[in-house]
């Protein structure tokens, strides 16, 4: 059987592994293990591709968002605005602050947070509201951040999935307060682990975000403020530095089998592709389609060996986690159909045009046999 993996690495490594093992082996000769050379010079290289001032490394995306959240001064009795349709991460890092997140809805084309919704609801609470830049494609970010200023909201962008994305001309992770990056290894830009990176132009962010992420010290035995255990790792640090100056041109790759997906499934009846905005430079983390009879066409994909994935199946409101806010099905009737839809094609930079022609002819043959 033919099969097509959801992702592989190995062409990724196979690419940058000359540039790569000098980074390794200086690291290692070094032996700065935490918080090391290359963590400064990747925050450096980082700041500068996002067009933002400062960045710091932390352990994960996850704590990029909670200890970002922190930083805007976030905590118990606050509540923040973040979509229904979406990662559970960014709905933790809320709790883990002791806020409570609040849902909203999603666009039914972009699948990024609905603004208008957004905007409803806003509440004397409200403290900050976190756009996610879903699968590549940014939020429609202009109108969100008028109606923060308004309100004199906060605004943390979930970029874990759109390095490189851009909104208009700005980089995605350069509009909101801060920005929070993920590296997990399939992100667009990935660590060989786990590992993320908050970028803003506030000084006074950035300088509470390195104590944060590092014990709450001051110095090395003087402690100023309740922190955490939460760096960037130092080797984690050179394998981003080795595939940073790659991004572009593998988010150029991924746009690139994304127009060859739009090209073989262009008139299928049964299926809904990708849209992008015209405001929109979407880098295709996720190569995410809409089929009605979801279920029994992964199946079928499966069967002939196509690597397949669903994000994401449950919306955050409707959780177990989440029960206790009170949410019920019905809240947010544009993330439910999504959930029930969805399925994610195989998708990376090395994927090649035939491999993508085998994933069409079955996914065709599959919708056929459910007409």
């Amino acid at each position: 059987m033919n099969k097509v993996p959801f992702v592989s690495l190995k062409n990724q490594y196979a690419e940058i592994k000359r540039g790569l093992l000098p980074y390794l082996r200086a690291a290692v000769e070094r032996s700065d293990f935490i918080l090391g050379k290359d963590v400064q010079l990747f925050e450096t290289d980082f700041a500068r591709y996002c067009r933002r001032r400062f960045a710091v490394g932390v352990n994960s995306g996850t704590d990029a968002l909670f200890l970002g959240l922190l930083s805007l001064g976030v905590g118990p009795g606050d509540e923040v605005i973040v979509p229904a349709f979406t990662y559970i991460a960014t709905a933790l890092a809320v709790t883990y602050t002791g806020a409570k997140p609040v849902f909203v809805d999603i666009d039914p084309r972009t699948y990024a947070m609905d603004v208008t919704q957004a905007g409803k609801a806003i509440g004397k609470k409200t403290k900050a509201m976190i756009p996610v830049h879903l699968y590549g494609h940014c939020v429609d970010m202009d109108p969100l951040l008028k109606i923060a200023k308004a309100h004199g909201i906060k605004i943390i962008e979930d970029t874990a999935q759109a390095h490189g994305a851009l909104y208009k001309k700005a980089k995605a992770g350069s509009m909101g307060d801060i920005g929070c990056f993920s590296f997990y290894p399939t992100k667009n830009l990935g660590a060989f682990g786990d590992g993320g990176m908050v970028v803003t132009d506030d000084e006074s962010v950035h300088r509470k975000l390195l104590m944060f992420r590092d014990y709450g010290r001051k110095s090395r035995y003087e402690h100023v403020s309740i922190g955490y255990n939460s760096r960037l790792d130092t080797v984690q640090a050179a394998v981003l530095r080795a595939k940073l100056p790659c991004l572009d041109r593998w988010n150029g790759l991924r746009r690139k089998n994304a127009a060859a997906y739009n090209r073989m499934l262009k008139g299928v009846e049964g299926i809904a592709t990708p849209y992008e905005a015209p405001y929109a430079k979407h880098v295709y983390h996720i190569y995410a389609v809409r089929l009605k009879d979801r279920d029994a066409v992964v199946a079928e994909l499966s069967r002939n060996g196509i690597g397949v994935l669903i994000h994401y199946p449950i919306p955050l409101h409707l959780q177990e986690a989440y029960a206790g806010l009170g949410y019920r099905k019905g809240d947010f009737p544009v993330s439910e159909a999504a959930a029930a839809e969805i399925v994610s094609l195989p998708m990376f930079p090395h994927l090649r045009e035939s491999q993508i022609r085998r994933v069409c002819s079955v996914l065709k043959r599959a919708l056929k046999g459910r007409q």
